[in-house]
């Protein structure tokens, strides 16, 4: 191929924020709705990230994902992208949200080597059920980005839905010209928009150019631009990661990519910058809301959806899911049931977009059930909180073949522990001990000390803490592989 017909890089940039707060209990706060397998063994990241797999175009190749994420969640998602076999470009750490537009100005900058770079950008967290049509769309939007137009894909919708925005579509054949944006409408107002056929559900989905968008946000939102810029520029790499500066960006304005630009592109003269709008029939879903995962998950013949160990007698149009024990339902139609190790939730299923007003009730009691599973992925392998109760706690505790905790003490507490499985090597002030399977040892409080697993199989555990104060804050960190900062 001559240099004038080398194709443009299309790169895809995936959006791993948001908590999914009306996915509780299965979401929490430090185990967002991105990182769930709510239809599949995939999780909402992987299918994302395995998206454009295949994707052939005349003008575009696909490259690896660029990935933006907040620094909470960056192993567990390191974790899952390299369980897909692909390896993304990068991973951009926010060091806290600021929403869409200001992730895409960085995803920007990133890619800003080459401000022809085609950037596809997909939230981490929605079902899209036919990849075939959802790179069919890619291919009817490419043209009109790659010609400087910011292009949306709108979602043909087949009901008066009111928990998503709408976009009106203008002028066009396969590509149209957006008219307006339209918030949230109620319920008679959706039915004349899903009648009159000019009106698409706002997908979230966007392609354009890396320069396209550096320009629209310099134009619309300069102070947004500047604080993203500074924080880029300010970044460092750190293992397998970009960290931008955390000052900076935290000066950033939090906006959307909607608010901060596409619904002031009508307004603007300059017609080197579009925005259109792309029809998409893929079987999208945003799975918001529990009643969103019933609606996209497999049903019996009484429409009922089910996870884990589910047993149902004279019950129909019902989602359960089991997650540590038997759930049996009787009589019982169109609820919810979800099933977690440390909370329960049971909803008609047409009110779950209210359980966001638990998980805030949650939140105001400082109460952990809003915040962590049980099971806390950790980068080492992952802990799980078994019983506790006045000056104790116990836990199970597995740790992935070669890897460290940190050299660590408490002020507060003392750590018994006993191999289950494989082979411990432990550092305790100046010892270094091995043990195997049913062979245990003590950590007193203030001994520094690390656990590594030396072995080739997964080092499985139980420590039992006492002492008068347990939480994971009452660590002292000498060193640690993972450059983490208050957590265990």
């Amino acid at each position: 191929m001559s240099p004038n017909n080398k194709k443009t890089d299309l790169i895809p940039v995936i959006l791993c924020g948001g908590a999914g707060t009306r996915l509780w209990p299965l979401s929490r706060q430090k185990h967002p709705k991105q990182l769930l397998a709510l239809k599949g063994s995939s999780t909402l990241l992987q299918d994302t990230v395995k998206r454009c797999n295949g994707f052939i175009s005349e003008k575009a190749v696909c490259k690896d994902p660029l990935v933006v994420c907040n620094e909470e969640y960056r192993f567990l998602i390191a974790e899952q992208i390299r369980e897909t076999g692909i390896k993304p470009a990068d991973i951009i750490l926010e060091p806290v949200g600021r929403n869409t537009a200001p992730a895409l100005t960085v995803a920007a900058l990133h890619a800003a080597d080459d401000n022809n770079a085609l950037l596809l950008v997909m939230p981490s967290d929605h079902v899209i059920e036919d990849n075939k049509a959802f790179q069919k769309a890619l291919q009817s939007g490419s043209d009109a980005a790659l010609s400087g137009s910011i292009v949306t894909f709108g979602i043909q919708p087949d009901r008066p839905e009111t928990g998503y925005g709408y976009i009106e579509a203008g002028a066009g054949d396969s590509v149209f010209k957006i008219t307006r944006f339209v918030e949230k409408p109620d319920l008679e107002t959706a039915k004349k928009y899903v009648s009159s056929g000019n009106y698409y559900w706002n997908s979230g989905i966007f392609m354009l150019l890396a320069g396209t968008w550096i320009k629209a946000i310099k134009k619309f939102r300069p102070d947004i631009y500047e604080a993203c810029e500074k924080a880029y520029k300010s970044g460092i790499t750190d293992l397998d990661f970009y960290r931008i500066e955390k000052r900076a960006f935290t000066d950033s304005p939090s906006d959307s990519i909607d608010y901060a630009v596409m619904e002031k592109l009508g307004s603007y003269s300059d017609s080197s910058i579009s925005a259109v709008v792309v029809p998409m029939n893929a079987g999208w879903s945003d799975v918001g809301a529990w009643d969103a995962v019933w609606n996209v998950s497999k049903k019996d013949v009484d429409g009922n959806a089910v996870s884990g160990d589910v047993m149902l007698e004279s019950t129909s149009g019902s989602f359960v899911s089991a997650a540590s024990r038997l759930v049996a339902c009787v009589g019982v139609k169109d609820i919810v049931v979800i099933e977690t190790p440390d909370a329960v939730l049971v909803a008609k299923k047409d009110m779950v977009q209210d359980v966001k007003s638990i998980v805030a009730r949650l939140a105001k009691s400082e109460r952990s059930e809003g915040v962590s599973h049980r099971k806390v992925y950790r980068p080492w392998g992952w802990y799980d909180g078994v019983d506790s109760g006045e000056r104790f706690q116990v836990k199970r505790i597995c740790v992935k073949p070669g890897a460290s905790l940190s050299l660590q003490m408490h002020h507060h507490r003392a750590e018994h522990w006993i191999v289950v499985k494989g082979t411990a090597k432990i550092i305790r002030g100046d010892e270094t001990i091995l043990l195997s399977e049913n062979e245990s040892t003590y950590i007193p409080l203030g001994v520094k000390h690390r656990l590594l697993n030396p072995g080739r199989v997964p080092l499985e555990m139980i420590e039992v803490q006492s002492g008068p104060y347990l939480g994971e804050d009452d660590i002292v960190r000498f060193d640690d592989i993972y450059g983490r900062e208050g957590q265990k």
